[in-house]
């Protein structure tokens, strides 16, 4: 009886280990499912590709300012001026002070080189076969300068000598260039300039170079005006895909305010052929700017600005047209959906060549017109003189009578300005 009641035990012992054992396994495989569920989406739907894509943001339109001077000169009156003899140097930079802000702001800045930089054992010389001190080079740098058009009636004074040395001291000082050359290949490379995400190439030409030949067997070093080589040029920059394409000219008849035929016949030949901006240079003074609405061949439209001459920037020439000039400012977009390019304004700052009665250095200053006027007008500086004021006030009547008194905009032009031929 006790042995029948032992084994009975140990039977419902059995059970009962085996029962915990069953327990402990259904619990476990019930958690591991209940975790499992638990870690994938209440709510499970099917999503297609196109919910994946995220929708593209709208490109943002793009604006930059370009700043134009004038030609820029020196005559030997001007780098004695600018004579350091402790150093046996030369610096200009006093010459920009009152304006340098001005260029400094721009996006991009470029101007006309007309002088060479031949080098100082090659003795530094005036008019008519300019050799300056290629510190200005460095100075114009300072400046704020980016890009130098080369080509002019001074490109060969010093031979193609003082020409290749012109580049490699703009080289050093690290101002891109256009219109002369030391190689046929560096000819066919386009200079092109990325502002902001605007790419703009930059071509030059001039009408000639003072009776100097070109060097036989270099016809590579000087871009001349000349329709198949502006073609051909054009095509090469296109070939570049660039936003726009800007091309100075040195070109016109010198010391007179209003453009000839032969200048209107080459504008339309260049905005015809795909360039967008035109700057010229040579006539030594101011010549009307405009901005114009280019139909194409193909009918299409687009916006094209040109200034005839922006006149000196800088020189020792003494008579109040030669002496007076503008800091161009145009202010281009481009369309973020449409990639076109529109120029929206063309604004400037009347500037003044100044160079002060006495003193024996650093007489020269280029003179922010305006703010002089009205610093006088309010008594804050005085220190020019009447003299000087009422020259100012010369100055800007006859600025604003070549360029107009209105910016030019989307809707409206500047006016085209009124003869004053002069000489």
């Amino acid at each position: 009886m006790r042995k029948n009641r032992k084994k009975s035990f140990n039977i419902n012992r059995l059970l009962f280990i085996l029962l915990i054992v069953l327990l402990i396994v259904t619990v476990f495989i019930y958690y591991k499912k209940t975790h499992e569920t638990s870690a994938e989406p209440k709510n499970v739907y099917e999503v297609s590709s196109e919910d994946l894509i995220e929708e593209e943001p709208i490109p943002e339109d793009v604006s930059i300012t370009m700043s134009v001077i004038g030609d820029i000169m020196c005559h030997d009156s001007q780098y004695k001026d600018a004579y350091v003899e402790d150093t046996d140097s030369y610096d200009f930079t006093y010459v920009f002070s009152d304006i340098q802000k001005y260029i400094q702001v721009a996006d991009i800045a470029v101007g006309n080189l007309e002088t060479t930089f031949a080098g100082k054992e090659r003795g530094y010389s005036n008019y008519p076969t300019f050799n300056t001190p290629e510190q200005l080079a460095y100075n114009l740098k300072t400046l704020g300068l980016d890009v130098l058009s080369t080509a002019n009636n001074h490109s060969l004074d010093k031979g193609y000598s003082g020409l290749e040395s012109t580049l490699n001291f703009l080289d050093d000082a690290g101002i891109a260039h256009t219109g002369t050359y030391a190689s046929e290949e560096d000819q066919n490379k386009i200079l092109i300039q990325n502002v902001k995400g605007i790419s703009i190439a930059f071509l030059s030409f001039t009408y000639g170079t003072n009776g100097i030949p070109v060097p036989s067997g270099r016809d590579y070093c000087v871009n001349l005006i000349d329709e198949d080589l502006i073609t051909r040029q054009i095509e090469l920059a296109k070939e570049q895909n660039p936003d726009i394409i800007c091309v100075f000219m040195h070109w016109g008849v010198e010391y007179q305010t209003k453009q000839n035929k032969t200048q209107d016949e080459l504008a339309d030949f260049l905005f015809q052929n795909g360039v967008d901006v035109i700057l010229g240079g040579h006539p030594h003074v101011l010549q009307p700017m405009e901005k114009r609405q280019v139909t194409l061949a193909d009918g299409t439209t687009k916006d094209g600005f040109i200034i005839y001459s922006l006149g000196n920037f800088i020189s020792g020439q003494r008579d109040l047209d030669t002496k007076s000039s503008a800091i161009l400012n145009l202010n281009i977009t481009k369309n973020g959906q449409t990639g076109k390019i529109s120029i929206d304004e063309a604004t400037y700052i009347p500037v003044y060549m100044y160079r002060a009665s006495t003193g024996s250095l650093q007489r020269y200053k280029l003179l922010d017109v305006k703010t002089n006027i009205e610093n006088y007008e309010s008594g804050i500086d005085i220190s020019l003189g009447k003299t000087t004021y009422n020259t100012l006030k010369e100055s800007l009547s006859f600025t604003t009578n070549i360029l107009g008194e209105e910016i030019v905009t989307k809707e409206t032009s500047s006016e085209e300005g009124v003869s004053n031929e002069n000489e």
